[in-house]
């Protein structure tokens, strides 16, 4: 398995498949990098560099206590792309992982990013506050944090149906994703778990949004009830300055699961426009 330490001794693994333009996956909570294996797999198939690392305390890189917060994981990701040496990339960030990207190009620049995608992204920022009106109220998130402590394997596997939009009617339910969505979740640990909750949620990202200088395709789905759109993918589109957004009419959260050949193709486009 491929692995490399932080500068602060976190140990991060990361996939890195195929050959050709680098194209990074940051993933969302409380998943890993295998989030994205649908949409590595495809685009590695047609002659990119796939990489997706797991979060510090997610999947199968190390759980550190410290550092569960966005201006953490942006610098996590800064230093594996100067690990790899990585130039002329596109960065892919799902959900938190959106944030991450976002964050990562506010602190370290456009330098080295060709381009960026934002797939039900938390950006700008979550939680209801008075210069947020149309935000989610921290008592959801409150009630989340709740349930990670009180039992998250069940919580986990009751997330799963919201998140891949499984609760709607006529929802033609997997239960293997659940599964996968389960797994992903347990891998992770209890303080990543947790933590990360609140960068997810209370983490103002208007600012980076703004540094975005590289043309930005923003993909949501209109019954996302995780990220709900009004508050994040329509406000975001208004921020970035070269950005394109896609809404998928009728689609979840998960959908790089649900919708995936739909956002490979997508993807592919973006990508080699």
């Amino acid at each position: 398995m491929a692995k490399f330490t932080t500068k602060d001794g976190t140990e991060l693994f990361y996939n890195d498949w195929g050959a050709g333009q680098p194209v990074v996956f940051s993933h969302g909570w409380p998943l890993s990098a295998d989030a994205f294996e649908d949409q590595m797999f495809f685009l590695a198939s047609h002659g990119y560099r796939c990489i997706a690392h797991d979060r510090r305390g997610h999947g199968r890189s190390s759980q550190p206590w410290q550092g569960n917060d966005l201006d953490t994981y942006a610098d996590d990701l800064a230093e594996l792309v100067a690990h790899l040496d990585l130039k002329n990339a596109v960065h892919i960030g799902h959900s938190t992982g959106g944030g991450e990207v976002t964050r990562y190009i506010g602190r370290h620049g456009n330098a080295r990013i060709a381009k960026a995608v934002l797939i039900g992204a938390i950006p700008p920022v979550m939680v209801k506050s008075a210069t947020n009106p149309g935000g989610t109220p921290i008592e959801a998130f409150d009630q989340i944090r709740a349930g990670v402590l009180a039992d998250r394997s069940q919580f986990f596997k009751d997330l799963s149906m919201p998140f891949y939009g499984y609760n709607r009617p006529g929802a033609k339910i997997s239960e293997g994703v659940r599964e996968s969505f389960w797994l992903q979740g347990m891998l992770a640990g209890l303080p990543a778990a947790y933590f990360c909750i609140k960068a997810f949620s209370e983490t103002d990202l208007t600012e980076d949004l703004k540094k975005i200088e590289v043309p930005t395709l923003i993909l949501h789905g209109d019954d996302d009830q995780i990220v709900p759109i009004a508050d994040s993918a329509l406000l975001s589109a208004k921020l970035v300055r070269k950005a394109e957004l896609k809404v998928y009419p009728g689609s979840p959260h998960g959908m790089c699961t649900t919708e995936k050949d739909k956002v490979n193709a997508d993807l592919l486009a973006f990508i080699k426009a």
